[in-house]
């Protein structure tokens, strides 16, 4: 989705890079402005394959929703949905189910505005949503996102944090996940993906950790957590094969995608009992 660079929403902050802009940036996008491009391009010196992990990702969130499509679940919230751009949730779901559903979450002006601007002109009211809410209050969140009336409650849904947790801190996160957990119905999915140092080694463990400190400038600082701590966020779920692995290499469907050990994922699914 191409948007106008001019088109500035109440409430952006223009001082400091945003994650979701930069991520933006990285995936070819026009939502983003000076103060991301300057960082993003520092993030390109430090990290120079930067570009080729946010398409990496983007693909891994692609073969999940389609996943979950084919395994009976069409309802989708993407927690930390960030700006619009190819490859959107509810545009590849709807491919693969024309009754699918999907609720996205923000606390970004930028990407909650755009995404409505998206959904007005791409849309279907009934089925597609955008609610800017912070992900740190599960309750709130799902409370709001069943109010819009596009999920039906009594329905499986699949749960998305695909790169975003490492831009949550660390403290009391765990917990936060666990609420989303109890609160999915029996048969639904939990997809993520998540930065990590674990396993890597060598030159990207070096442009990783300048990358850490790099976020440190922005808006929303990273906390790179080890695949141990990852892991855990799926709980008692039951993970679906490969497990947690490079997002990459997670059902690959594109044999010239990067399999970097720093941005690894995977899906679970809450026992039907």
């Amino acid at each position: 989705m191409r948007v106008d660079p001019q088109f500035l929403p109440e409430g952006v902050d223009l001082e400091r890079p945003n994650a979701a802009r930069i991520y933006d940036w990285a995936l070819g996008g026009t939502a983003n402005w000076a103060v991301d491009r300057e960082f993003g391009e520092q993030l390109l010196k430090a990290f120079p394959l930067i570009r080729a992990l946010a398409r990496a990702n983007r693909a891994f969130l692609g073969r999940v929703v389609r996943h979950c499509a084919e395994h009976g679940v069409n309802q989708f919230v993407d927690l930390g949905s960030g700006v619009p751009t190819v490859g959107n949730v509810h545009e590849i779901a709807g491919e693969a189910d024309g009754d699918s559903r999907c609720v996205y979450v923000d606390n970004e002006p930028v990407a909650v505005a755009h995404a409505r601007i998206l959904l007005e002109k791409n849309g279907d009211p009934a089925r597609h949503a955008v609610i800017g809410a912070d992900l740190r209050d599960p309750d709130d969140v799902w409370e709001r996102a069943f109010d819009t009336g596009v999920l039906d409650p009594a329905k499986p849904v699949a749960l998305l944090t695909v790169a975003v947790l490492h831009f949550v801190p660390n403290p009391g996160l765990a917990p936060v996940i666990a609420r989303y957990r109890e609160l999915l119905p029996a048969g639904s999915f939990y997809g993520l993906s998540h930065v990590t140092m674990s396993g890597v080694e060598g030159a990207e463990l070096e442009q990783i950790q300048r990358v850490v400190k790099q976020y440190e400038q922005s808006s929303t600082p990273a906390s790179f957590r080890d695949e141990e701590e990852i892991l855990g966020f799926f709980g008692d779920f039951d993970l679906v094969a490969p497990g947690l692995v490079p997002v990459g290499a997670w059902r690959l469907d594109d044999p010239g995608s990067p399999t970097l050990n720093c941005a690894i994922g995977g899906v679970a699914r809450k026992p039907a009992f």
